[in-house]
């Protein structure tokens, strides 16, 4: 979250978006260890003490930057418009796809440097698996209210496991693609219900 300077007068948004953008292109071309602050300053044509005014660390900046791209491929999946739960479950897993894809050498280096630093950690679990997390079993959940999924299954279960299959894709640098969401979807809505 973009704090704001002394005095409580709003930061300046044009310098905020700089400097994530130039912390994105950076990490990116470099990976997250090898990018500063004093670099990404540069890049961005500001101060250091511009990033400091806004973010208390590299990686709040980074996490900032990378949750704000996610938001632009794996938003809330839309539950209104008449699309059944599968179709919705298999669009949505496109999307995050794509932007793994997109992103997955400075998410690999995101993830390296967040088993060094426990509050880095939490803070990319908390605002970047999590929130996707949720809206997967929040769309399970709704799956089984509609009857697509049966009451013998367990949402949060299902919503570790899809995430357990790509993140270990990722790391693999095995394929994600939209046959792999099709492959996962087919399997939570084909398989058969659990004996009672």
């Amino acid at each position: 979250m973009t704090k704001k300077v002394s005095g409580g007068r709003p930061t300046d948004e044009r310098a905020s978006a700089a400097l994530k953008a130039a912390a994105l292109q950076l990490v990116r071309e470099k990976g997250y260890e090898k990018v500063s602050i004093a670099a990404i300053a540069q890049e961005a044509g500001v101060s250091r003490q511009t990033h400091y005014n806004r973010w208390n660390t590299k990686a709040d900046l980074v996490l900032e930057a990378v949750f704000e791209e996610t938001g632009n491929y794996a938003a809330q999946p839309a539950l209104e418009d008449g699309k059944s739960c599968r179709v919705v479950l298999e669009e949505f897993l496109i999307n995050v796809f794509e932007h793994l894809n997109k992103d997955r050498d400075t998410l690999c280096s995101i993830i390296a440097a967040a088993q060094k630093d426990a509050t880095f950690n939490a803070s990319f679990h908390k605002n970047f698996v999590l929130p996707r997390e949720k809206m997967i079993t929040a769309l399970l959940h709704r799956a089984q209210d509609c009857g697509e999924l049966s009451r013998g299954r367990n949402p949060e279960m299902i919503s570790t496991m899809i995430h357990g299959a790509f993140w270990y894709r990722l790391l693999n640098r095995g394929a994600l693609d939209a046959r792999l969401a099709t492959d996962i979807t087919t399997e939570v809505f084909e398989r058969p219900p659990v004996s009672p």
